[in-house]
């Protein structure tokens, strides 16, 4: 196979612009009539709508602790696959991976997981000669982690850019772009980060455009393309679900059962590969939008409710009132549900006040305080989605509370790095807070598909 052509976005440090640089070189080389495959360091669900934007091909994440370090070139090369160039956005800092891991699962990781060339985009806003020094070091901490160039944010004038330029020359990464403040290209944030895409499609696409104007102005396109294709090969095989499955233990069926999986504006959190791999199952994978559609998707025998803001949309979603009551009526039958943070939300009694589906003996609302890292975990029990004693690696990400009544029993066991129990099991229903990435358990969703069609 021929290697793919490919850059890392990274940073020293959150905040400094990767979002905006990774969006915007998308959208610049997509314009060029290149097709370009968009990736997300770590578990980051919003930034991929804005790559999706940008380059009008499905987002994808790469999660070295989620999936393991020898996944993450597979599911790069499933994704890349007949793209002429990859770009991958990076996670906090560049050398920042899974607390107490050492580098598992930071930029740097997926980088040489890669063997792709980094650009480190840095908030030059307030340093001037110090930019070398920052440089130097970043370049040097890891040999094997290859610091092609420099893009120089927030540049406050044609001086500060001399004196920026003048210090980076000793330093031997060359400066592959300079974009000036501007805030025209910021997106608005709230409680959980950027707003979603899908929430706010017209002004999303103004941003990106923005986004594009701006690096195509300031960033040399053509050096920053010769970069990307100095890569070498990809390490590995595409990923493939249906050969993922092959390898999963589980028998296959003939039916095709219908798979309702929500979205819209309320449920933007998903994995693409999630639905590859239930369509690999034998599953009709249908979607429908909570907020508007007031029936589930015909013939549904099981579903899947993701991740997302219902807290934003609480109001919109209780209003739904025979939407709720099919939700209820589909999972109280016994059908096989799967739902993961928002989804948990959307199945409880309540949310903030407001009438949910009620599935679940539980009440949801906003809390103080953010919870959010990587855990690990133990299937308490047998589910529609594993069998009790089942190790995974999942990612909480939520502002929100659930305090339980009775009568279910939790999903997972999280032994690291907190331990309690977590979620609720209870007849075909799976609800937890814990994102999983199914392409590391292909077992889940062929669980999942088998219990829809016996259901």
């Amino acid at each position: 196979m021929s290697p793919v052509p490919r850059l890392v976005v990274a940073a020293p440090a959150s905040g400094s612009g990767k979002t905006t640089v990774a969006t915007g070189l998308m959208a610049a080389f997509a314009a060029r009539g290149l097709a370009v495959s968009p990736h997300k360091v770590g578990p980051d669900y919003i930034d991929p709508g804005y790559h999706a934007l940008a380059a009008g091909r499905t987002g994808r994440n790469l999660d070295a602790y989620l999936c393991g370090p020898e996944l993450v070139a597979p599911l790069f090369l499933h994704g890349a696959r007949g793209c002429d160039l990859a770009v991958v956005e990076g996670v906090m800092g560049l050398y920042d991976g899974a607390a107490g891991q050492g580098e598992l699962a930071s930029t740097a990781h997926v980088a040489k997981l890669l063997r792709a060339p980094v650009v480190l985009v840095v908030d030059a806003s307030s340093q001037s000669r110090s930019v070398a020094a920052l440089v130097h070091g970043f370049a040097s901490w890891d040999p094997e982690v290859r610091i092609g160039g420099v893009i120089l944010n927030k540049v406050a004038s044609d001086r500060h850019e001399a004196l920026l330029r003048e210090a980076l020359d000793a330093s031997g990464v060359p400066v592959l772009g300079v974009l000036r403040r501007a805030a025209r290209v910021d997106t608005p944030s709230r409680h959980l980060g950027l707003v979603p895409a899908a929430e706010r499609r017209a002004a999303a696409v103004d941003a990106v455009a923005a986004m594009a104007a701006a690096v195509s102005e300031g960033c040399d396109l053509d050096a920053l393309l010769r970069l990307a294709r100095s890569a070498g090969a990809v390490p590995g095989a595409p990923w493939d679900p249906a050969e993922a499955l092959a390898a999963a233990a589980g028998p296959a069926g003939r039916r095709r059962p219908v798979v309702a999986v929500a979205g819209g504006p309320a449920f933007t959190f998903s994995y693409a590969e999630h639905a590859e791999l239930l369509a690999a199952a034998g599953a009709e994978v249908v979607t429908f939008d909570p907020l508007r559609d007031e029936k589930l998707p015909a013939g549904t025998d099981g579903l899947v409710v993701g991740g997302g803001f219902p807290e934003v949309y609480a109001a919109e979603l209780s209003a739904n009132e025979p939407l709720r009551e099919a939700v209820a009526g589909l999972a109280l039958g016994g059908a096989p549900v799967a739902a993961e943070c928002a989804g948990l939300l959307y199945l409880c009694r309540e949310l903030d006040g407001r009438p949910m589906c009620g599935v679940l003996d539980a009440g949801a609302r906003m809390g103080e305080r953010l919870t959010l890292g990587y855990r690990e975990a133990v299937a308490v029990g047998d589910s529609v989605l594993a069998v009790a004693g089942t190790r995974t690696r999942g990612h909480e990400f939520h502002r929100t509370v659930v305090e339980p009544g009775a009568g279910a029993a939790p999903a997972w066991g999280l032994t690291a790095p907190v331990r309690r129990v977590e979620g609720f099991v209870q007849q075909g229903v799976h609800a937890s807070y814990l994102h999983t990435h199914w392409a590391a358990a292909p077992g889940a969703a062929r669980r999942f598909v088998e219990r829809c069609r016996t259901s």
